[in-house]
């Protein structure tokens, strides 16, 4: 399962499916310059857990426990997914500043343990 990240504002863009995981289009950044093949707001963190977490990295732990939970609830949004890491390199963009701490770590994350 080849599951790579990056940001959405990177001027380097990686081969494979580009598919981006927030819930909200990355400010400045425009459609053709992402070169996307997807668009997943529903495997994005809901709202609200966005706007608790807040990339407050005291919080990152908690923030995963119950992004996990929304993922688990809602396996039609991320099990395609697995499909796309499996046949080829899955690309996973977000738009945070935080390279270590982002929904897209943590999905990568969650992907990796439900892949079989």
């Amino acid at each position: 399962m080849n599951v790579l990240l990056e940001r959405a504002y990177d001027d380097e863009h990686s081969k494979g499916v580009r598919v981006l995981v927030d819930r909200v289009w990355p400010r400045g950044v425009s459609k053709k310059d992402l070169s996307l093949d997807d668009w997943l707001k529903d495997v994005a963190p809901s709202t609200e857990l966005r706007k608790w977490f807040d990339h407050d990295v005291e919080r990152w732990d908690e923030f995963k426990e119950r992004y996990f939970s929304e993922l688990k609830e809602n396996p039609d949004a991320w099990k395609p997914l697995v499909k796309d890491a499996q046949e080829d390199c899955l690309v996973l963009i977000y738009g945070a500043k935080d390279r270590e701490h982002n929904q897209a770590v943590a999905l990568r994350e969650f992907l990796k343990a439900h892949h079989s």
